[in-house]
C-alpha cells in the first residue's frame, strides 16, 4: 500500500467539512417542513372565569381563568409542544383596545403523536391590582354577561432531528367566558 500525502489528506478534510456543512444546512432547512400545532377552543368545555378574593399575591383580588384548548399535530411525525408564551386579552366595552389581562409562559413538554390531537387546560391568574382597566370587564361578568377573550402568543416545538422551531406570534384561541358559579 502506498502512503497518503499531506495534500491528499487536506483535500479529504475539505471534502468532509464541506459535506458536513451542507448536511447541517440541509437539516436546518428541514425545520421549515415542520408545521405548527393547531389550536382550537373545545366546544363542550367552555372557558371559565372564577373570582378570587384578596390574599397573598392578590391584594385587590383577582380572577382565575381556565381555557380549554384542542391541540392538533398536523405533521406526519410526532413532536413535543415544548413552550407556550402569550397574552390573554379581554374585550372591554369602554375601549376599542383589548387590555392584556395576563401573560403566559409555560414550559409544556406535551408529546403530540403524528396527526393526533389532545385537549389541554390552560390556567391563568389575573390580578385586579395590576389591571385597573379591567374593572368594566369584571362588572359585565358579575352581571352575567359573557366576556370575549383572545389568547395571542408563540409556540415552540421539539421535532427531534428536524429542529426546535418557534411559531408566531399568532392568535391561538378566541371565545367567550362566563363566571363559574
Amino acid at each position: 500500500m502506498g502512503t497518503v500525502s499531506g495534500r491528499a489528506i487536506r483535500r479529504l478534510a475539505a471534502v468532509i467539512a464541506s459535506a458536513t456543512a451542507a448536511g447541517c444546512a440541509t437539516l436546518g432547512g428541514l425545520a421549515a417542513l415542520v408545521q405548527p400545532p393547531r389550536f382550537a377552543t373545545v366546544p363542550d368545555r367552555p372557558a371559565e372565569l372564577r373570582l378570587l378574593g384578596s390574599g397573598s399575591g392578590l391584594p385587590l383580588g383577582g380572577a382565575g381563568v381556565r381555557l380549554w384548548a384542542r391541540v392538533e399535530n398536523p405533521n406526519p411525525f410526532g413532536l413535543t409542544l415544548s413552550t407556550l408564551n402569550g397574552s390573554l386579552l379581554l374585550e372591554s366595552a369602554r375601549s376599542a383596545d383589548w387590555p392584556r389581562a395576563a401573560t403566559l409562559d409555560l414550559p409544556l413538554g406535551l408529546p403530540l403523536a403524528a396527526r393526533q390531537q389532545t385537549e389541554i387546560p390552560i390556567d391563568l391568574t389575573v390580578s385586579f391590582s395590576d389591571l385597573p382597566e379591567l374593572a368594566d370587564v369584571v362588572r359585565r361578568a358579575i352581571g352575567g354577561s359573557t366576556v370575549p377573550y383572545r389568547l395571542d402568543g408563540t409556540i415552540g416545538v421539539d421535532a427531534g432531528s428536524l429542529g426546535r422551531p418557534t411559531f408566531g406570534p399568532l392568535t391561538l384561541l378566541t371565545g367567550e367566558m362566563r363566571i363559574r358559579r
